[in-house]
């Protein structure tokens, strides 16, 4: 079974060390106003009808935390959302960091709490993957296999092919790799590398200034560049799993993948 938590963990996404104050050290979360409450309960509600709409038994969904203008991006944080049965809730399987630090956690969350984090833009991305890669998706998460893929040693900015740290994101991508390659044993963290480094995968290149890594470094327990490659890191040029990346992927490798956007007036 998935690792169901009662502590409170906040991920503030790859981009927190530069949108979110203290992150990786202290822990100042400010409440939601009701304004705020109010929306993001609205956001889970119309995506809790589309879901419902679409027939599906599990998805991907992607929120937007934070401004990623800067790199060109929309969405920091994905998860995996399911129901067990035709009559089942919906629930979201996700990977985030304890509070400013650097210790992950696997946790089951409803959608109100999902979109109950800072929100940059009320909007969401919702991936259907075709039918038989759900069946396998749902039969992993049933059985407890999201924690084969899972490391508790958080990175926001963890590079993709390396194995000592992990984000978010990188946990969903490398949890789906099981159920988009049947015919291979993808029970590791490194198998499931290795396939996406085959299949093509290719992530998100930030480009970091030097005075950016040199802070980051100093200041933020959840932020490491020392997986990514010297020559790479050098040249301010960090690799990492984002949301749009996936989406990418997902669209080479799966002809049947249904997208849908949710997003509140404004």
């Amino acid at each position: 079974m998935v690792k169901a938590l009662i502590r409170t963990a906040v991920t503030c996404g790859f981009a927190a060390w530069i949108s979110c104050a203290n992150a990786g050290q202290n822990c100042d979360v400010r409440p939601p106003t009701p304004k705020e409450v109010a929306q993001s309960l609205q956001l889970a509600k119309a995506s809790y009808d589309a879901l419902d709409r679409s027939g599906a038994s599990v998805a991907l969904i992607a929120r937007a935390g934070q401004n990623l203008t800067k790199y060109g991006l929309t969405y920091s944080h994905l998860a995996l959302v399911w129901r067990d049965h035709p009559e089942g809730r919906w629930t979201v399987v996700h990977m985030l960091n304890q509070c400013g630090t650097a210790h992950a956690d696997l946790f089951n969350q409803g959608l109100g709490d999902f979109f109950m984090d800072s929100m940059y833009q009320y909007r969401t991305l919702i991936m259907i993957p075709s039918a038989t890669i759900q069946l396998r998706i749902t039969d992993a998460l049933a059985h407890g296999r999201a924690l084969e893929t899972f490391s508790p040693h958080y990175n926001m900015l963890a590079y993709p092919f390396s194995t000592e740290f992990e984000n978010s994101n990188q946990w969903a991508l490398e949890f789906l790799t099981e159920s988009m390659a049947p015919d291979l044993s993808i029970h590791t963290r490194q198998s499931a590398q290795a396939w996406l480094e085959a299949a093509g995968y290719r992530p998100t290149t930030l480009h970091i200034s030097a005075i950016e890594r040199l802070g980051a470094d100093l200041s933020r327990a959840n932020i490491s560049f020392d997986d990514h490659p010297f020559d790479r890191r050098m040249a301010g040029e960090m690799d990492t799993v984002t949301v749009e990346s996936i989406e990418q992927f997902l669209r080479s490798h799966d002809p049947e993948l249904r997208e849908l956007t949710v997003q509140l007036a404004q």
